[in-house]
């Protein structure tokens, strides 16, 4: 499979993708030109490639794996047969007793769950190992990942182009990712490697290698162990001795290999940087670095940046219909198939088959998402149940082939008779969606918040005690909360407002902004209802008022409704207006809700909305109070808005004295109707 690698630098951050070919014709089949050492000329974009995997490393917080430090061990706890060591972090490091190395000291490995060594006796204990206060050389193999700390080991090792060189180690492997007939040509090639110290192993990227490949790196790598042996005499504990590479060398050297077509780079000295580093581990590869110089972005002439805008969502389309839903939570992550739209083909088409193939489809993308969004730890799949054992063993098939491209460490268990995969993902770094996203204040990562309505009702209790509460003389609150909460209350003629106002024998008055947190509240001011009413009224009649219309009017085709934080503006002969900015005159204002007309001799928007259809009228079961009915003609439609009683929208005299106010607006009493209902 041909591969590209994309590197893109910014001050802020730097980027690398991991592009596989899809199969489709196009200039992925092409063999790149030549132009000299470390080619500037201008590359021009591939077809048939995908996003396989994205990395990212902010300047601020470049990960710490394969950094070496000179620690000091802070506490030994027999009970979890590990230690924490001091290495110059805010939190200590965690040493398990199977990461411990000590020349001359053989211990033996009893894994995660305690024991002894293999023969069954007592191992050697952590305490005769370590001692607090000891100064001891770690390298960091895990970054620290949400509260747990950094993971380390005493088996140093030093990554090259070609081998990982292991200080404490003897001899020469070959790394189990080959193929055989690859792994036995390696073995031949290194079989008579002179090692001055230590051992190796042969990476996955050392395919077609030859064996003066591996004497040059072997030097290099012994040299550069020299040099840390004199830093590790020379730096006080805890302290840093060795730092592994950026992120751009470090993700080249590990996958960069014969079947990579080329590493685009769009920062010239991360280019240069590159060249550098090929120039002295793989002369053969620097033709392939190329820098580009396109005006387009590198990541959006290759469609990455809509792939990654796509890793923030839930949802992950399969290609006949079905979908994947992907759950985050902090023990396990949860991936479910399901067949969505897809229903077969053809009248034929069995329920089975319909379930194999979305199936079939599911294995192939879930691995593909898991290395896109670089997902760790426990991993549990939901397959669509399988009737026959064949469709699930088809299914696992194609899984494990996928698998096979995912360089990170992987375990998985058979599919149950439920349908579910165990797995488990080496998780070494944090991925690309926790790197780029925190947590929601609002939420607090939980992912729901309470509505505005269980806010509203558990708001009522508050205000019902602020009344009891309520000293002599104070008859109103103005109380400040989100306008969506507020609207609860105040929505539907206000019925739940009045009727607490009854209850209790006080008013309330409302403010508050779209800004507010939805469970925000606090009492403004108290006192006499006259005083408190004034300043909870945002607006006073004559007050021109730049306002966004945001919808037509419920019950007049001609009129419209603006909002400014929750508070109903009716302005009349503004249908035609929705979606744009008026500048509006109030002419009533009421308690929630305002009647306004438009000031005249504003310019027409450029183009005109479309016409809106006509609202259907409401129907209610009650006759409308005397005052709403103009002496004009009204049809019955008109009448039928009403309140469910003539008692339920009385509210304060300010009230209504507006909705009482006489208006003939022609023929009929729409207008003048629907208006006294919003400014209850």
């Amino acid at each position: 499979m041909k591969k590209q690698v994309l590197v893109s630098v910014d001050r802020g951050e730097t980027r690398v993708a991991l592009m596989e070919a899809t199969g489709s014709p196009g200039a992925a089949d092409e063999k790149p030109e030549t132009k000299g050492r470390g080619r500037t000329k201008k590359v021009q974009m591939a077809d048939g490639f995908r996003v396989a995997e994205l990395y990212f490393e902010r300047r601020g917080s470049r990960s710490i794996v394969g950094n070496i430090y000179k620690g000091k061990v802070d506490n030994v706890l027999p009970g979890l047969e590990a230690a924490f060591v001091d290495f110059g972090l805010d939190k200590n490091g965690f040493l398990h007793v199977d990461e411990i190395v000590i020349p001359g000291v053989e211990i033996p490995r009893r894994g995660r769950g305690g024991g002894g060594g293999k023969d069954g006796t007592p191992g050697t204990k952590i305490s005769d190992l370590l001692k607090p206060g000891q100064e001891i050389i770690v390298q960091v193999v895990k970054d620290p990942l949400k509260s747990k700390g950094a993971r380390l080991s005493m088996e140093l090792t030093i990554a090259g182009r070609y081998m990982v060189y292991t200080p404490t180690g003897e001899g020469i492997g070959v790394s189990k990712r080959l193929d055989d007939k690859e792994r036995e040509r390696l073995r031949k090639e290194v079989k008579a490697l002179e090692m001055p110290s230590g051992g190796a192993i042969v990476r996955t990227a050392a395919h077609g290698a030859k064996r003066q490949d591996f004497e040059r790196e072997a030097l290099y790598l012994h040299k550069l162990h020299e040099v840390l042996d004199s830093r590790v005499e020379e730096t006080p504990a805890p302290g840093l001795v060795f730092q592994e590479a950026d992120l751009a060398v470090r993700v080249v050297r590990d996958i960069f290999s014969a079947h990579f077509e080329r590493a685009i780079v769009d920062d010239e000295k991360q280019h240069q940087r590159l060249v550098s580093f090929f120039a002295r581990t793989a002369p053969e590869l620097v033709e392939r670095v190329e820098l580009w110089q396109d005006s387009t972005p590198l990541f959006e002439a290759y469609g990455v940046e809509k792939t990654i805008d796509g890793l923030f969502s839930k949802r992950v389309d399969l290609p006949s219909g079905g979908y994947l839903i992907i759950e985050y939570t902090e023990a396990l992550t949860v991936i479910d198939v399901n067949s969505g739209s897809y229903v077969g083909r053809g009248k034929g088409a069995r329920l089975e088959d319909v379930i194999t193939k979305t199936n079939l489809e599911a294995a192939e993308e879930v691995v593909n998402q898991l290395r896109l969004r670089d997902i760790g730890g426990i991993i549990v799949i939901d397959f669509i149940d399988m009737a026959r054992a064949r469709n699930r063993d088809a299914v696992m098939k194609i899984f494990r082939k996928s698998l096979d491209e995912d360089r990170t460490k992987t375990f998985t268990a058979e599919i149950s008779k439920l349908g579910l995969v165990e797995m488990t993902r080496q998780n070494v770094t944090e991925g690309v969606r926790e790197v780029m996203s925190t947590t929601c204040p609002t939420c607090d990562g939980e992912g729901v918040i309470r509505s505005e309505a269980t806010i509203a009702i558990e708001f009522e209790r508050q205000l019902r005690d602020l009344a009891g509460r309520a000293t002599r003389g104070v008859e109103a609150f103005l109380v400040r909360m989100h306008p969506a909460v507020s609207s609860e209350f105040t929505g539907h003629g206000a019925r739940v407002l009045h009727q607490l106002e009854t209850e209790t024998g006080v008013f309330f008055h409302f403010t508050g902004t779209e800004g507010l947190p939805l469970d925000h509240f606090d009492v403004v001011k108290k006192g006499k209802n006259d005083e408190i009413l004034e300043e909870a009224v945002p607006f006073k009649a004559g007050d021109e008022v730049l306002v966004q219309i945001v919808e037509p009017h419920m019950y007049n085709v001609d009129d419209a409704v603006a909002k400014i934080d929750g508070y109903v503006i009716s302005v009349e002969g503004a249908g035609r207006y929705v979606g744009v900015k008026r500048l509006v005159r109030i002419e009533e204002a009421g308690r929630t809700s305002a009647v306004a007309v438009l000031v005249p001799g504003q310019e027409e928007p450029v183009e005109d909305p479309k016409p809106k259809a006509r609202p259907t009228r409401q129907r209610a079961t009650a006759k409308p109070k005397a005052s709403e009915v103009d002496d004009e003609e009204v049809d019955a439609a008109d009448v039928a808005v009403a309140l469910e009683d003539d008692g339920e929208a009385e509210g304060s005299d300010e009230d209504e004295a507006v909705d009482s106010k006489p208006r003939r607006r022609g023929r009929r009493g729409g207008r003048r109707r629907s208006a006294s209902k919003a400014a209850d």
